[in-house]
């Protein structure tokens, strides 16, 4: 069973297929919910090893970049490069349009966290694209069995042998609910992120992340800490990263009523030539990082929405239809207030007109046409904005073949915790497309048996049945003050104020407390209005105790010693960010001193434990050919 509608659960299914395992399901929430067909930004990124000019590079050149994130099994890394080039060329095949030079050459530019030109995009669609095309693989060419409309509630646990036999649904279509049972050998789990967890939020509304079924069923977390959050657009979910602020738009806020309109930022750099170039720079250093919050650091701007928007309650907006005050001298924009770097970046991309709606048309087009497509005009109105959960670096624990500790259970994509702390942007999707690729490899040459007998399966999840039915029928009957739906707003507000990139250890724990007893009560304290809300009811449930998990990880971190990294500050006693002014912060940061160490996260009879364990170290192959392949002829190398 692959579990997901995404690029990542495509494509397994697509190898899977391939690779001549026919006996697969397909199972989603929602066909069209996921965050691969619904996200992207200015150019969205695919990071794979270079195909175009003279710039050196090589498989374990690449390892190496990755590897050097942090918090990245070697073995992993390794496998990432060696198969990124497959997985490139045959969304190539697929039609995916990633474009090419008049030779052939698949150009490249750099992303963040990577100083080679790697990055490629087909724009700002690009994992939207990639879906497409595997989609129709999946479907048009190979007729793989789908099922829609599922959300997957319990997966299955043969404790004594360690290994999954099947899952259970509840399937929603209108007004009719029904459980759906599932008796298979293998579960890919291609979810997506916990996206629900956060109320400031860059995911699709329509995605909320499943990995509460995978903790409850004893799937391990791994360096669950690491996410990235950073600027994006709020009505709208959308990342400004890369062009929409390489055009140096105007940023400014309001009071609550919409009055007191000011630029702000200038309070937090030491001239306007700085705040010029923060903004810039903010393209290529979109992430929130607690290494550029000191004087002028471009993270400063981040710093300063979270005073605005949080502290004094003002909103935050970006406007291209006007240049700063603090870049106009005669009427017109000052590109001699830019540095070299910011200036060439400009001219190179022929975006030297006079306002940021000019430059940004002109550098890149389809950015501005992506706003229009959904009803906003960039040429007419501001942006509301905010600093947003945009991906999670941490999740569930995977090996080098994408298996969890719990076996035939494949974790793929953004749900699986292999990213480390500082991924190169765009590297996400080729550990997608590489991880689903090695779960279907590993599948198809070692566990390819047949499900158990259907009156043994029956027989063994009856008592999951009834624990299942159990809670309908106390959701169902509660008379709890708050609806669950509602309920959930106030957690993820919860998360976002304690949890997300300002965490503050003291409140943390405050709110873990509550937590737990929220689980505890959740069915007596929390109501349904309709039997049509009882999938709610179990997305409510799912995202309460990713939560637990997820706010447990982070203080167990910090209370081991861990300092800020990555794209989180941990809010030391002495931090006024209420008075940072033109003088940035000083954190107490990690500094890679973490880097060797993997946290790993568990959950067991209502309580989560944390353990840190070296990273897997980078291997040194040898490359022979004759003993690799005769290493390959007789399968010891697969």
């Amino acid at each position: 069973m692959v579990v997901g509608s995404g690029s990542a659960a495509y494509n397994a299914a697509d190898w899977l297929y391939t690779l001549g395992q026919h006996d697969i399901q397909i199972v989603t929430e929602g066909q069209k919910m996921g965050t691969s067909r619904n996200t992207g930004s200015d150019k969205q990124t695919y990071y794979k090893l270079s195909l175009a000019d003279d710039e050196p590079d090589s498989v374990y050149a690449m390892a190496k970049t990755l590897f050097s994130g942090g918090s990245v099994d070697g073995d992993t890394a390794l496998v990432e490069a060696a198969n990124s080039i497959k997985s490139f060329m045959k969304l190539v095949n697929l039609g995916v349009p990633f474009p090419k030079d008049q030779y052939g050459q698949y150009v490249g530019y750099r992303t963040d966290h990577d100083e080679t030109q790697r990055a490629t995009s087909c724009g700002p669609l690009t994992s939207k694209l990639m879906t497409e095309k595997l989609e129709s693989s999946v479907f048009g060419r190979k007729n793989i069995k789908f099922m829609d409309h599922v959300r997957i509630v319990k997966i299955l646990v043969d404790e004594e042998i360690n290994s999954i036999f099947g899952a259970i649904g509840i399937k929603q279509v209108e007004n009719v609910v029904t459980w759906v049972q599932f008796n298979c050998t293998n579960i890919i789990y291609a979810t997506g992120g916990p996206s629900g967890l956060y109320r400031r939020s860059v995911y699709p509304v329509t995605q909320t992340g499943a990995h509460g079924p995978a903790f409850l069923a004893g799937v391990h977390g791994k360096n669950l800490t690491e996410w990235q959050y950073g600027i994006a657009s709020t009505e709208f979910r959308w990342n400004l990263s890369g062009s929409y602020q390489q055009v140096i738009p105007k940023y400014y806020s309001v009071d609550k009523d919409g009055n007191d309109k000011r630029e702000f930022l200038m309070d937090y750099f030491s001239t306007g030539k700085d705040m010029l170039n923060a903004i810039f720079l903010k393209g290529y250093q979109w992430p929130f990082d607690p290494r550029k919050i000191d004087t002028n650091g471009s993270s400063i701007i981040d710093i300063a929405i979270y005073v605005e928007e949080i502290l004094k309650k003002r909103k935050v907006f970006i406007d291209y239809r006007e240049n700063s005050r603090y870049a106009i001298k005669d009427n017109s924009f000052q590109f001699t207030f830019l540095n070299n770097t910011a200036f060439e970046y400009l001219e190179n991309s022929n975006a030297l007109q006079d306002t940021p709606i000019e430059r940004l048309k002109s550098m890149n087009y389809p950015a501005y046409e992506l706003y229009a497509s959904h009803g906003i005009d960039l040429e007419k109105m501001p942006l509301n904005i905010s600093i947003c959960a945009q991906h999670n670096n941490g999740g569930l624990e995977a090996n080098n073949w994408w298996e969890s500790n719990i076996k035939h259970f494949f974790p793929v994509g953004e749900v699986c915790g292999n990213f480390g702390v500082y991924r190169p942007g765009g590297s996400a999707l080729n550990a997608n497309q590489v991880g689903s690729l090695r779960a279907a490899e590993y599948i198809n040459s070692h566990y390819c048996v047949a499900p158990i007998l259907k009156e043994n399966f029956l027989f063994k999840i009856k008592s999951d049945m009834d624990e299942l039915e159990n809670f309908c029928d106390e959701i169902l009957k509660s008379e709890g003050s708050m609806n669950v739906k509602r309920y959930r707003e106030n957690f993820q507000k919860r998360f976002d104020e304690c949890g997300a990139y300002i965490r503050d250890i003291r409140s943390m724990k405050k709110t873990y407390l509550r937590i737990e007893n929220d689980i505890k009560k959740f069915t007596h304290e929390n109501r349904i209005d309709k039997f049509t809300d009882l999938k709610q009811a179990f997305i409510s449930f799912d995202l309460l105790i990713s939560e637990l998990v997820y706010l447990k990880a982070f203080i167990d971190y910090a209370e081991d010693g861990g300092k800020s990294r990555g794209s989180y500050l941990i809010k030391e006693e002495q931090m006024n960010f209420d008075q940072v002014k033109r003088y940035g912060i000083k954190a107490k940061l990690d500094n890679g001193k973490r880097d060797n160490l993997i946290q790993i996260t568990s959950f067991k009879d209502g309580k989560v434990y944390s353990d840190f364990r070296e990273r897997h170290t980078l291997p040194h192959t040898k490359s022979w050919f004759e003993e690799i392949y005769n290493n390959y002829r007789n399968g010891s190398s697969h």
